[in-house]
């Protein structure tokens, strides 16, 4: 599940940063990187459909593959990589959002219930208290210590993607618990996109990033 998506990532990771070095306009790049992504997904689905059941993760595949050929290129190569490739990419991310919102039962939002509000909790504390412990390790200024860990309280699209996973994985032999982590994950990421937001940019205020600058 872990090893292999990383070994598949670095296979097709390796041979990319070598053709990017040599490669440098915009449209080599794309079709480069199009088709070295499309290469790993291939394997993926290729040795997924070895296995006795689905369990590669494709994300893991995915940051293996970006890392390796990140670190092969120079910083100005892996600025014009990003800007070349990002309209792509949000375009992709409008995509996988959109399809992991299609199949979700709103009614399992308020199911959801206490899962919910102790999922935030949790989430909320260990994100405040789990950044102050690192920042104090890291000898990081009391201002980030104190405030790190508010701007760190809205959701992304990442957590949607790992539910998208989990939701999967559990469809066919536990779907009551699909429909009970889809239904939590997907209320708590319409709160938190409302609230936490707001205590973000406090947290931003409160540390003096923003505010006080702007005014003077």
């Amino acid at each position: 599940m872990i090893v292999l998506p990383l070994i598949i990532g670095i296979i097709t990771g390796i041979p990319t940063g070598f053709l990017l070095r040599k490669f440098k306009s915009r449209l080599a790049v794309l079709t480069i990187l199009i088709i070295m992504i499309g290469a790993t997904a291939a394997m993926g689905f290729f040795l997924n459909g070895l296995m006795p059941a689905p369990v590669l993760n494709y994300m893991l595949m995915g940051m293996s593959f970006s890392a390796i050929f990140s670190n092969m290129v120079s910083e100005e190569v892996l600025q014009n990589i990003t800007e070349y490739f990002d309209p792509i990419l949000s375009f992709s991310m409008i995509v996988v959002i959109a399809n992991l919102g299609v199949p979700l039962d709103y009614k399992a939002i308020g199911g959801a219930g206490i899962f919910t509000v102790v999922y935030i909790i949790s989430r909320s504390i260990g994100k405040y208290f789990g950044a102050r412990l690192g920042a104090k390790i890291s000898n990081m200024p009391m201002e980030v210590q104190k405030y790190l860990g508010f701007t760190l309280l809205p959701h992304s699209g990442v957590s949607l993607v790992f539910t998208g996973i989990a939701v999967s994985a559990l469809g066919k032999s536990r779907h009551e618990y699909a429909v009970i982590i889809q239904g939590t994950i997907a209320a708590a990421a319409v709160i938190n996109e409302i609230i936490a937001v707001i205590i973000a940019k406090k947290g931003f205020e409160w540390a003096g990033e923003i505010g006080n600058r702007r005014s003077s």
